[in-house]
């Protein structure tokens, strides 16, 4: 099953990405004193990590508000909705905005959490502003699921179709115009392409996944989308609101073309683009997108628990547009009652039982070790 692979691929690398191996013991000293201080280092860190599997929610009352990411959308309604089943008596709501709009709310203190699938900025002075809104405390990134960015098509007889990060930028810059270019035939000797005009789609609203597809645009094909990433975009086409409206827009327009998280593209049966990034076309498979994320690096610091996916360079079998949806967090600010339960639902949604519960929507659930550093930073929230 397509989910299943991802899931556990995207486990190992999850956990390779936030440096999570564990250290080498000392040589020095005898074998009993040796495995005598490696059951007491081992006891302590058992003590002192939160463990996903077995964490049970407080359920402290109240209410609070989030929003943004649709990318998450599937997601987190599923796990607001057994969130609900165990905590009659808490509330929380979240609003699919796109994750531009969630960021906005949050700095202007609208909502209590933003979902976004990209990090705050500083060059756009959201970092400052976050921590203005987070009375003077910094805000945290918590890392809850991953998974591609599916190019998805819509073209009468074609099931398979290798493009290039060349060609896709000169398709969604504007600078190639009909399905039978040269360049679109060049990659696809044997498909029957039509001699009609490319409808290009895109997402009107600011989206980290735009954001994340923009960066991947830029960073592999950097001569022809010369754009900086951004969550607004800045290519040619249509614009279509959030994920969902993106993937019915292609599904509903022949000879059409866009970009749209894997479980949109796999809830509407779309057919996905095979992306040669310099090393043979690579298609969408939990296995091709796992080796994606296990290259991504630590770019936060303590509970800011961000990653930087690479999408220049890929070796040959990685897909290289794989993104990570966070929820922003204020670590200090909120008032008592907002803070048990924000520190709840998070540690909630990081938790083993829910993870395993979003995979089958078609993300990719945290590994035990970062889902435990993820509720350690829920519950640092003050």
């Amino acid at each position: 099953m397509k989910t299943t692979r991802l899931a556990t691929l995207t486990t190992v690398a999850l956990l390779g990405a936030l440096g999570l191996s564990a250290c080498g013991s000392s040589e020095t000293g005898s074998s009993a004193s040796t495995a005598a201080s490696t059951a007491k280092a081992t006891s302590t860190v058992a003590a002192a990590a939160p463990s996903p599997t077995d964490y049970t929610p407080t359920c402290p009352g109240g209410t609070i508000n989030g929003g943004g990411s649709s990318a998450q959308a599937n997601a987190i309604t599923q796990v607001i909705n057994d969130y609900k089943k165990a905590c009659g008596s808490s509330k929380v709501n979240y609003s699919i905005t796109g994750s531009g709009a969630g960021v906005s709310a949050f700095l202007g203190k609208q909502i209590d959490w933003a979902g976004s699938d990209s990090a705050l900025s500083a060059d756009k002075g959201e970092i400052s502003k976050a921590a203005q809104r987070c009375s003077a405390s910094e805000a945290w990134h918590l890392p809850m699921a991953a998974g591609p960015i599916a190019v998805v098509v819509n073209l009468d007889g074609v099931k398979e179709l290798n493009l290039s990060s060349q060609t896709l930028a000169g398709i969604f810059s504007g600078e190639i115009l009909k399905w039978n270019d040269a360049a679109i035939k060049k990659e696809n000797p044997s498909a029957k392409l039509p001699s009609t005009d490319i409808s290009v789609f895109y997402r009107s609203d600011e989206s980290g996944t735009t954001d994340n597809f923009t960066n991947y645009l830029n960073k592999a094909a950097g001569d022809v989308w010369t754009e900086k990433h951004s969550k607004q975009w800045k290519g040619t086409g249509k614009g279509a609101d959030k994920s969902a409206g993106v993937a019915q827009a292609v599904k509903s327009t022949k000879n059409s073309i866009s970009y749209v998280e894997w479980s949109y593209a796999e809830k509407n049966d779309l057919t996905t683009v095979a992306i040669d990034n310099g090393n043979g076309p690579v298609k969408l498979s939990g296995e091709s997108a796992g080796k994606a994320v296990s290259a991504a690096k630590s770019a936060g610091a303590g509970n800011n628990l961000q990653l930087e996916m690479q999408y220049k360079d890929t070796p040959a079998g990685v897909y290289p547009a794989v993104l990570v949806t966070y929820e922003i967090v204020c670590s200090k600010g909120l008032d008592a009652q907002k803070t048990a339960l924000l520190k709840d639902f998070m540690s909630f949604y990081a938790s083993d039982a829910e993870q395993k519960a979003i995979t089958a929507a078609g993300y990719a659930p945290l590994p035990g070790e970062v889902a435990g550093k993820v509720i350690a930073a829920a519950q640092a929230i003050a």
